[in-house]
């Protein structure tokens, strides 16, 4: 897991943390204890934040999740690092410490009808083809770099690597920042957790002068 203060107004702190990685889980709660903020903002959409608290932190037992094809790819080449989770188990982790302090926590990304709006505008169907068959590439071999940190990052880049795919990260990075911006002159003291591969562009766009017109990529 990496951190950084962000700069502007309050305490804001960005983490950032393999996922589905359950080593990050020590350092991302030492991090929490460390500079305990009055919210939280997690990188995910308001509608997943409020189905992890209803079926993994609310309730008695765990549901079995099912995943993609792309996604167990990319569960076995992590698991080389240590035990992996899912859903991410930094978003079910950061959620119960919350709750049991009565911490506000929100979801900053789109909301899943916006992301589907955002993925349409910004990915056309050459787009989508070589999206796919890159997904389809990666699943039958997938990176196995030195580290996990390395991992995630490969695995994003060779997955999102296109033009149409990297403005839609983009976009929806812009908007992750204008509403932690929000809740930072809100409630002064925010840590953000957002996946490692999002980490280094959401602090360029928290960092610019004006984050909702640096260029996509």
């Amino acid at each position: 897991m990496i951190s950084a203060r962000l700069p502007g107004g309050g305490e804001v702190w960005l983490l950032g943390a393999v996922r589905g990685l359950a080593a990050e889980l020590a350092p991302l709660s030492d991090a929490l204890a460390t500079h305990p903020p009055a919210a939280v903002g997690l990188g995910t959409s308001p509608e997943e934040l409020k189905s992890l608290v209803e079926y993994f932190v609310l309730a008695p037992a765990e549901p079995v999740v099912s995943l993609t094809t792309a996604e167990r790819s990319e569960v076995r080449g992590l698991v080389r690092f240590g035990e992996v989770r899912v859903p991410n188990p930094a978003f079910v982790q950061v959620l119960r410490w919350a709750h049991e302090r009565g911490i506000q926590v929100e979801g900053l990304d789109p909301s899943e009808d916006r992301t589907a709006a955002m993925f349409t505008d910004h990915i056309g169907y050459v787009e989508l083809v070589r999206r796919t068959v890159r997904e389809r590439r990666v699943s039958r071999s997938p990176p196995a770099p030195a580290t996990a940190d390395q991992y995630a990052l490969e695995w994003d880049r060779t997955v999102a690597g296109g033009r149409g795919s990297r403005e839609f990260a983009a976009a929806r990075d812009r908007h992750l920042v204008q509403d932690a911006r929000r809740l930072a002159a809100a409630l002064g003291r925010l840590t953000v957790v957002v996946d490692r591969e999002r980490f280094e562009r959401v602090r360029a766009l928290y960092e610019a002068p004006e984050p909702d017109r640096l260029a996509p990529g």
